[in-house]
């Protein structure tokens, strides 16, 4: 190959690298990058998706509302019940075995009283920001599945849009996140949640959160959240750790166990 032909290659190569480039920031044709959000471009769909804007406060009993408790089986059972034993030597108080400001996790999180969420569209995924513990919930809705991935608190989620309810699917929740007070998971944990707007009324939504777990539940259970919407204010900032207090007892012992 000559000197002429070699430049002639060079310049087309960084030709096409330039084109792909252009094309791939302009998000016309973009080949997906698991785990990276998707380049500009990629906005006016979001045009499409349901009003969701505002922060949305959970209500109580709320019309809608269901409430169910977890059926426990096998050895988390006998842990619950230890757990509801001792609270009733200590006079209805439970002991902890973690700082104050843990975030309570999935599903539980979902269901915080007095503190707001707000919901976030951005291209491939729906984030979900609590202003309790100020966390962040990542749905993915660029059509990956889940995975092999290290447990969370909130674990990894996936979602998928029917019509205007966003259907989420949740797996991956760290086995030390209770699914309520004194009631534990394991492993298999699997949480799937519906979010829709009500027909009637655009400023209320409902969640149904069904949670499964072969292992450690005798059958799923399913708790409907009402949420009302404001279109005023902002989640405020939440620095748990300001007041997070280690107990003491009479003797002054702590009470964590660790």
């Amino acid at each position: 190959m000559n000197a002429r032909s070699t430049v002639r290659k060079t310049i087309s190569s960084a030709l096409a690298l330039f084109i792909f480039t252009t094309v791939y920031a302009a998000g016309d044709a973009s080949p997906q990058i698991p785990g990276a959000a998707l380049p500009k471009g990629h906005y006016a769909a979001l045009d499409k998706l349901p009003d969701w804007g505002g922060i949305w406060t959970i209500t109580f009993p709320g019309p809608g509302t269901k409430r169910e408790l977890p059926t426990l089986k096998g050895k988390y059972l006998t842990d619950y019940e230890a757990f509801k034993k001792d609270m009733d030597a200590h006079h209805g108080q439970a002991r902890k075995k973690y700082s104050n400001c843990m975030p309570p996790g999935m599903p539980y999180i979902m269901s915080v009283a007095q503190y707001p969420i707000e919901f976030l569209f951005t291209p491939g995924r729906v984030t979900i920001h609590h202003e309790a513990w100020m966390q962040w919930r990542v749905i993915y809705t660029d059509g990956r599945g889940h995975p092999d991935a290290e447990p969370s608190f909130n674990g990894h989620s996936i979602g998928k849009w029917e019509g205007d309810t966003l259907v989420v699917d949740t797996v991956g929740i760290k086995t030390t996140v209770p699914l309520m007070p004194g009631m534990y998971h394991s492993d298999k944990v699997h949480i799937t949640e519906r979010f829709a707007l009500d027909p009637k009324d655009p400023d209320v939504m409902r969640v149904q959160i069904t949670v499964d777990d072969p292992e450690a539940l005798a059958k799923p259970y399913t708790n409907t959240l009402t949420f009302t919407r404001s279109r005023e204010g902002d989640l405020l900032e939440f620095i748990c750790a300001e007041n997070d207090r280690n107990p003491v007892d009479a003797s002054g012992e702590t009470t964590f166990e660790h």
